[in-house]
C-alpha cells in the first residue's frame, strides 16, 4: 500500500530530475527495499512462522525439463562474455529474491532493451520452452501493455516501455543440478526453478496499468480478465453463509495484495471460508479457477501442480474484501499448504491523471501474485533437500 504515495512523488519530481540523477534515486531506493527485504534469511510463506513438514519431495515426475534447458543454453550462448557474466548467478543466490513490480527498480541481468533480435528471440524461446502458450501470451501481452503505459505519459519510454524487462540464470542449466531463470520487470516478475524433470515456477507476478489498451500501437490488448470474471463467479457461487465468512470486509478504498516484493517471509494465517464446506460444484468451480493461474507453466508441470493442490483443497481457504456487483472492484485470496494465489484491483499509479477518483482502487489496474507457501518459492525447499542428499 505504501507504494503508491511514494511513486506519485517520483512521477512529481520526474520533470525536475536529469537521467542521471532519476538514476541515483532510483538505485538508492532499490538498495533500501533490497535491505530491508532482505534482512533475514529465507523461510517461506507460513500460517504460524513455522513451515509444514512433508509437503515437497525430490521425486521424479516423467515431465521433461529438456526443452527448458537446451533453450536456456542456447539463450546464454546468444549473449557476448561481458553480458553472460552479468547474467549468470549461483542456484542458492539471493538474486533470485530480488525482484519488484516497480518500475523505478534497477534490475541485474540481461535486459531486453539491450538485446539483439537474435538474443530476443533466444529469450522468448526459453520462455515458451518453460511455459505455456496461454503463458507465454500473457507474458508478452504484459509486455506490450507497457508500451502503452509509456505512451498514456506522453511517451515516456524511459520510465516505459516493452522491453524494460531483464532475465537472470540461476545455476547452470543441467538435467541433473538444480538451476533457473527469472524475468524481472513492471507487472511482469516469473521465478521458473528446475531440478531433474521437477519445476517450481514461483513467486509469480502478473499485472498491468491499463489491463486493456485503450489507443495507441496495441489498442484493444486485454489481460487478466478471466482471472478477474472467474473470481466474481465464485464468490457468487457461494450461498449465504459461506459469502459470509469469506467476505472479510465489503468497502474496499485501497491496496490488499500482502505477498509482493520482499514479503518471503510473511506470517499469513488462513482467513475466510474452508473450502472443506464446498460442495461438488463449488470444489470443482474453484479449481477451475486455481488453474487459471497454474495452466501459465508448461501443460505437463501445470497438470502436477493441480494433482498437489487437489491433494490439500480441503485444507484451502477462499477469502474476499469488496462488493459482489458487475461494476465492484475487489481482492480474493486462496490459499493452501502448497499454493497462494492473490487478485487485487488496485489504485491508480500510472495513470492517475487519466483517472476520475485517483485514490480509489479501479479495475484497470490489476496484481496477481501466486506462491507457493511453507518454504517452497523458487524451489527452495527442493534446493534444501538435495544440498542434504548431496553436500556442496
Amino acid at each position: 500500500m505504501f507504494f503508491a504515495p511514494l511513486l506519485a512523488l517520483l512521477y512529481s519530481q520526474q520533470q525536475k530530475l536529469t537521467p542521471e540523477e532519476m538514476y541515483k534515486q532510483f538505485k538508492a531506493r532499490s538498495l533500501d527495499f533490497e535491505k530491508k527485504g532482505l534482512a533475514e534469511p529465507y523461510k517461506g510463506i507460513s500460517t504460524n512462522g513455522t513451515n509444514q513438514s512433508g509437503l515437497y519431495k525430490i521425486q521424479r515426475t516423467g515431465v521433461s525439463t529438456e526443452p527448458a534447458r537446451k533453450a536456456a543454453l542456447a539463450f546464454l550462448a546468444s549473449l557476448d562474455p561481458e553480458t553472460r557474466k552479468k547474467t549468470k548467478f549461483p542456484v542458492d543466490d539471493d538474486e533470485w529474491r530480488k525482484w519488484m513490480n516497480q518500475d523505478f527498480y534497477i534490475r541485474q541481468g540481461a535486459g531486453f532493451l539491450d538485446m539483439t533480435d537474435k538474443q530476443k528471440d533466444a529469450a522468448f524461446a526459453m520462455m515458451k520452452a518453460s511455459l505455456s502458450a496461454k503463458g507465454m501470451q500473457l507474458s508478452r501481452d504484459i509486455m506490450k501493455l507497457n508500451y502503452t503505459l509509456g505512451e498514456l505519459n506522453d511517451n515516456d519510454f524511459v520510465r516505459y516501455g516493452e522491453w524494460r524487462y531483464w532475465i537472470t540464470i540461476m545455476g547452470e542449466p543441467s538435467a541433473t543440478e538444480p538451476w533457473g531463470w527469472q524475468i524481472d520487470g513492471h507487472h511482469l516478475i516469473i521465478n521458473y526453478f528446475v531440478m531433474g524433470d521437477q519445476v517450481v515456477m514461483s513467486p509469480v507476478f502478473l499485472g498491468s496499468e491499463p489491463v486493456i489498451a485503450p489507443s495507441g500501437k496495441y489498442k484493444g490488448l486485454t489481460i487478466l480478465q478471466d482471472e478477474q470474471n472467474m473470481g466474481l463467479k465464485m464468490i457468487r457461487a457461494l450461498n449465504e453463509a459461506q459469502q459470509k465468512k469469506a467476505i472479510l470486509e465489503v468497502s474496499k478504498t485501497g491496496n490488499n495484495n500482502l505477498a509482493e516484493a520482499f514479503k518471503d517471509n510473511i506470517v499469513l494465517d488462513y482467513a475466510g471460508t474452508p473450502v472443506s464446506g464446498f460442495d461438488a460444484a463449488q470444489k470443482k468451480q474453484l479449481l477451475a479457477l486455481i488453474n487459471e493461474y497454474v495452466r501459465d507453466m508448461d501443460d505437463g508441470h501445470a497438470k502436477l501442480k493441480m494433482e498437489e493442490v487437489r491433494k490439500h483443497i480441503d485444507e484451502t481457504y477462499f477469502a474476499w474484501i469488496g462488493g459482489t456487483g458487475d461494476t465492484s472492484v475487489y481482492y480474493y485470496r486462496i490459499h493452501s499448504p502448497v499454493i497462494l494465489i492473490e487478485f487485487d484491483h488496485q489504485r491508480p499509479v500510472g495513470i492517475r491523471h487519466l483517472t476520475p477518483n485517483p485514490n480509489l482502487p479501479f479495475k484497470e489496474h490489476i496484481h496477481a501474485v501466486v506462491r507457493t507457501p511453507n518454504g517452497n518459492d523458487y524451489g527452495k525447499d527442493l534446493l534444501r533437500q538435495h544440498y542434504m542428499q548431496h553436500p556442496h
